[in-house]
């Protein structure tokens, strides 16, 4: 029997405290693709279509893939724009019936007026399918999962790693499981444990510390003969809402004790190591210390400035660090992405070669990481913003920064920008002149995603907070909708 398999990518993860909301246009910008533009682009790459096609190929499904779309992390989205990004999944499935669906969530959309997206999305899906059509969902681990989610998709999956670079392996997890389930071989369901916590406090770093273990564990109660997946999800804590923080979900069958009980572990161990912080917090002055003190030997330091991190929901815009670095005189260094499209737009005037002052960055918010800093710089490059991934998050995959400048300010090689998303890969700077591994310094607005393809070529690495929106300290941001008492607001 060929299975009818209705696909989608829908992902957006809102930071409440962005001034910004987010439209349908920020998803254009970034990426929307129907159907088979779609899968020509996202198809072979290393994303959740591309495992859901891996199955198709080997079950003999027919596949009707509606949309494709991600926006940059950011304010609520509007109204508008989540029923025009809900209206193809939802013609498709009111057009013909299908035997299941498998759908790539982030898992931590808010709308204005509805906290829970992607259960907001479910529902509107179950109301046209009925409860019988089998859903399974790929999430990202930085999603707040609620109860509703939990209900109303079968199977959840999420991504192992972070940085991410499993996306297509744990959408062919989720595809297995999902043919699994409409052969009739298995009747599975999802099972949710939460502890209250804004996030786990790492934010679920894989690379090192105690996710390894929890995962290591995972995966071997994976091999129960009744548990399909379990999932480990960080949380998403710049979103104020009742369903914030850290989970763990068990997609089984038949008795939940033994799933039930493996979850609370895993919780558990989440809670009882809340205090074991791994990175270390530099202030913007430290780290430009410890840059100006580094000759370029084994490579350059990279210097993430997580709290302007866009790939959050931050503005992208703070100038503390830059402020910092170009004080602390580090020369020989790069530092990107800084989104200023009033300053593209300005220096897309001046010819290349032409020395420019100007007030840049910091328009957004200036009480968050720093006000419009006024420079003196060469323009080095003037560009339309395109390039091509080639690391292990977004190789192959087209993307753009929009309108985009180089200035080099007192030896630092300024990426300026009209699109905010986070530095995660080497082209994003290659593709514009500016080589990072020839670098002694290379600064990146990013959290622990750069470091797939940034550690390869780093003598170190080191961390700093500059008081931007995506301060890691959570405690200073207005937090009024979750509940309480909550970790680390409530010690």
């Amino acid at each position: 029997m060929s299975f009818r398999v209705l696909t989608a990518e829908i992902s957006h993860e809102t930071n409440t405290f962005s001034i910004r909301p987010t439209s349908l246009a920020d998803f254009k910008k970034r990426y929307y693709l129907l159907a088979e533009d779609a899968v020509r682009e996202r198809g072979d790459a290393n994303t959740d279509l591309a495992g859901f096609l891996d199955v198709a190929r080997e079950n003999r499904w027919v596949v009707t893939h509606a949309v494709s779309t991600s926006a940059p992390p950011g304010g609520l989205v509007t109204p508008g724009t989540f029923m025009a990004l809900a209206a193809p999944v939802i013609a498709l499935a009111v057009a013909q019936p299908f035997d299941g669906i498998l759908l790539s969530l982030h898992g931590a959309m808010v709308i204005e007026g509805a906290e829970d997206g992607e259960g907001t999305f479910l529902a509107r899906l179950r109301e046209v399918i009925g409860p019988d059509v089998p859903i399974a969902i790929t999430l990202d681990p930085h999603a707040n999962v609620s109860q509703e989610m939990a209900d109303l998709a079968n199977i959840i999956v999420s991504y192992k790693t972070y940085p991410h670079v499993d996306m297509r392996e744990c959408a062919i997890l989720a595809g297995e499981i999902l043919h699994r389930t409409m052969s009739g071989e298995i009747a599975p369901r999802t099972l949710r444990v939460h502890r209250p916590m804004l996030e786990e406090v790492n934010g679920g770093r894989t690379d090192t510390g105690p996710m390894i273990e929890r995962n290591r564990r995972a995966l071997a109660h994976q091999q129960h003969p009744d548990a399909f997946a379990v999932s480990i999800n960080a949380g998403f804590g710049n979103a104020d809402i009742a369903d914030v923080g850290p989970t763990v979900l068990v997609t089984y069958q038949g008795d939940p004790e033994p799933h039930e009980t493996l979850a609370n572990e895993l919780a558990d161990d989440i809670w009882g190591r809340r205090f074991e912080v791994l990175n270390d917090y530099l202030s913007v002055e430290a780290a430009a210390a410890r840059c100006a003190a580094h000759n370029g030997a084994n490579g350059p330091i990279i210097v993430a400035d997580y709290a302007d991190n866009p790939g959050g929901g931050a503005y992208g815009d703070a100038t503390s660090l830059l402020d910092a670095l170009i004080t602390a005189d580090v020369g020989n260094a790069c530092f990107g992405p800084l989104v200023d499209p009033e300053a593209v737009g300005f220096l897309e005037t001046r010819p290349v070669g032409r020395t420019v002052t100007l007030a840049l960055g910091g328009k957004t918010d200036p009480a968050r990481g720093g006000g419009p800093l006024t420079v003196t710089g060469m323009l080095k490059l003037f560009s339309y913003g395109d390039y091509t991934g080639s690391g292990p998050i977004i190789g192959g995959l087209h993307r753009s920064w929009g309108p985009t400048a180089v200035l080099d300010v007192a030896g630092i090689e300024v990426l300026i920008v009209s699109n905010g998303t986070q530095m995660l890969d080497l082209e994003q700077f290659r593709a514009f002149g500016i080589d990072p591994a020839k670098k002694a310094i290379v600064a990146v607005k990013s959290m622990q995603h750069f470091r797939a393809a940034f550690a390869p070529i780093a003598a170190h690495i080191i961390v700093c907070d500059s008081g931007a929106l995506c301060t890691p300290d959570l405690a200073r941001l207005p937090y009024r909708k979750v509940p309480r008492p909550i970790f680390p607001i409530d010690l």
